[in-house]
């Protein structure tokens, strides 16, 4: 490698910058919501040119939909507290945390706004579900390994995530330990 050909770091400038961005985005949906925003706002948010924006992103939705999946795939490792109620309370409670931080209501308003504004969206929202599937799967595996009997993905989906996001979109915050517990123990 010559002199002039550099290798990209993966903490340095690019990384950065990218996270500049995302964080520019998360604040805009917090501040304005969707589409209430230009390529340009974001820009000067995030203290780069537009054009490092559309040469990375391409367009602003797939910018919005890159912070979306990013944001909302940001898992902690499943959890592996060695039974099936105990991995379930640990990942209700960590969806618990990112959904209700400090920028959770704007991600999760994010992802409902995409995946409704086209094909994009809709592959968005198609991949976030993919994502959050393929994590349950693998927890609900381990669980059916160690013969426990295991819930559909599915139904993880439908009796823990769906209560919590529904209240965060709601406002019917904060999403107490009782209430997590409860979903679950009422799922299995």
């Amino acid at each position: 490698m010559n002199e002039r050909q550099r290798a990209r770091r993966p903490g340095g400038r690019s990384a950065r910058v990218g996270a500049e961005v995302h964080q520019a985005v998360t604040d805009l949906i917090s501040e304005r919501g969707y589409g209430n925003f230009t390529v340009g706002e974001v820009a000067a948010r995030a203290g780069v040119a537009d054009s490092s924006i559309y040469r990375r992103w391409g367009s602003l939705e797939t910018l919005l939909t890159d912070v979306a999946l990013t944001r909302l795939n940001a898992q902690s490792p499943m959890p592996d507290t060695g039974s099936l109620a105990g991995d379930l309370r640990t990942y209700a409670a960590q969806v618990a945390r990112e959904i209700t931080g400090p920028d959770g209501l704007a991600v999760v308003r994010l992802a409902v706004a995409l995946s409704s504004n086209g094909q994009q969206g809709l592959q968005a929202g198609a991949d976030l579900r993919a994502e959050r599937t393929r994590q349950l799967q693998s927890m609900l595996d381990r669980a059916r390994d160690r013969g426990e009997h295991a819930p559909d993905a599915f139904d993880v989906l439908d009796h823990i995530l769906a209560p919590m996001y529904i209240r965060v979109l709601f406002g019917m915050v904060p999403l107490t330990p009782d209430y997590i517990d409860g979903l679950v123990d009422r799922m299995l």
